[in-house]
């Protein structure tokens, strides 16, 4: 194995990049049009290989990158037809060693390709071997898509088997979650700003919830739920990278390997979750979805109750939740401080209603809210609780892919996932993927079964997101 960075410590950047699965909705919906993207910005302008087992020419690839870049508006003609330049195409089975061949004489005169395997879990070892095989990982890099495992077995073979033909340090396990501005933020906000780390921990902090609400339901894609399910599909990946990233320390230095180490830290401190502190839902009629059993015990929405074992965060409750048709469409965290220490005032005696607390707004729309008692007009020193609040709509943003493509490209690894996080994040899971209780159904457009209050009862209450920002 030989990897694509220099002794010196600096990075190459890959001088092709190879797109397993291109005829897929992935490479349609979010790939083509971070590539058309890129081309924009002057950032991509290297061969860009297309595999796929349809038997299509590179003119028909071509074809299908117009169509998908037209539905977002094409302003740039000249960028779109440098990115057409650039594609070529590779048809053949994963299977076979021909394919593999094709592709190496695709690739003849680059030393640094980047292979993103945009392709189902199933195929990952395939793909992976068979890359090894035709010496095309020699230098290279290679981007996994989430799923990466479903249980902690699964997760480290899979880890053995990229690392049997790839360093680490080119394993770029990528989650689009983690390349969204709204996301980025709460590193950024979490360490430029003095005020906040001496009330960050368990001494003023008394809970931290996180929601992830979809209105919608599973779309067509009953079949892929059914072999994750909630839990496995948003809890494992999307909300656990935002707890590491709302619980990490300080990095040592600055560079993606101290985020990477700080973030493994956070996963392996956290206490295995027990049945008893997960709530498993699932909303009428989802048993009446194409590809889902009758009797499915699947759940579509989840959540749970964590604990992170460490100095900072002993003690302190983390609640996440997530599901389908749920009320609203949104995602958001809600910091609880405690309350002060004494009643000073003629307010109501304080609880968790009356105590500050931090809001990320990550989607629809980025927001940061701090929640402050302010006194009424008035002789009587009573008060009410109101939120100043920073709204930030990111027009013109960066989409995700073509962040993370960019820095898979450029080998920096900052928001990717390291093998022991990946590994960490699911042997927490482990005890509740293995034994967990029934899921309870829920109604389209409420926030869940019912048990979920009493889940979070001893620490207050769930605040939900609903329309506001």
């Amino acid at each position: 194995m030989t990897g694509v960075n220099r002794t010196d410590g600096s990075t190459v950047r890959s001088d092709a990049l190879v797109l397993f699965g291109v005829t897929g909705d992935l490479a349609y919906k979010k790939i083509f049009p971070a590539l058309y993207a890129m081309v924009k910005q002057g950032s991509l302008n290297v061969p860009v290989v297309g595999v796929a087992s349809t038997s299509w020419s590179t003119d028909q690839l071509r074809d299908r990158v117009i169509d998908s870049v037209s539905k977002s508006g094409i302003d740039d003609r000249d960028a779109l037809s440098h990115l057409l330049s650039l594609l070529q195409y590779v048809s053949g089975d994963y299977n076979n060693a021909d394919t593999f061949a094709t592709l190496k004489r695709a690739l003849e005169g680059t030393k640094h390709p980047l292979h993103y395997l945009a392709i189902p879990p199933s195929l990952f070892e395939t793909v992976i071997k068979g890359l090894g095989a035709a010496s095309l990982a020699r230098g290279a890099r290679v981007i996994v898509e989430k799923p990466f495992g479903r249980d902690l077995e699964s997760a480290r073979k899979l880890n053995c088997i990229a690392r049997s033909v790839f360093p680490e340090d080119s394993i770029f396990r990528i989650d689009h979650f983690l390349g969204k501005e709204a996301i980025m933020n709460i590193l950024y906000f979490r360490f430029a700003n003095s005020f906040l780390e001496p009330i960050w921990n368990r001494n003023y902090i008394g809970s931290v919830q996180l929601t992830l609400a979809e209105n919608f339901g599973v779309e067509g894609r009953g079949r892929f739920y059914e072999s994750a399910g909630c839990l496995r599909d948003v809890i494992q990946n999307h909300l656990f990278q935002i707890v590491a990233l709302l619980a990490m320390e300080p990095p040592s230095h600055k560079g993606f390997k101290p985020i990477q180490g700080e973030k493994a830290d956070v996963f392996q401190a956290m206490r295995p979750v027990n049945p008893d502190d997960v709530v498993r839902g699932q909303y009428a009629g989802y048993r009446e979805e194409p590809g889902v059993a009758p009797d499915s015990d699947v759940e579509t929405f989840c959540a749970l109750r964590l604990f992170i074992d460490s100095w900072r965060w002993e003690g302190v409750p983390w609640y996440l939740r997530s599901g389908k048709f749920l009320a609203e469409t949104a995602t958001e965290v809600l910091v609880q401080l405690k309350p002060p220490p004494q009643q000073l005032f003629a307010d109501p005696a304080p609880d968790a209603r009356d105590a500050n607390y931090l809001r990320f707004r990550l989607s629809p729309i980025s927001a940061v809210a701090l929640a402050a008692r302010v006194k009424r007009t008035g002789k009587e020193f009573v008060g009410e609780q109101r939120e100043l609040c920073l709204v930030e709509e990111h027009f013109g943003r960066e989409s995700p892919y073509e962040r993370l493509l960019r820095d898979a490209m450029n080998g920096d690894g900052a928001l990717f996932a390291r093998e022991d996080a990946v590994e960490a994040a699911w042997a927490a899971l482990e005890p509740v993927l293995k034994k967990h209780h029934p899921v309870i159904p829920y109604e389209r457009g409420s926030w869940g079964p019912e048990a979920t209050d009493k889940l979070i009862a001893p620490d207050g209450w769930w605040h939900n997101p609903e329309s506001r920002i």
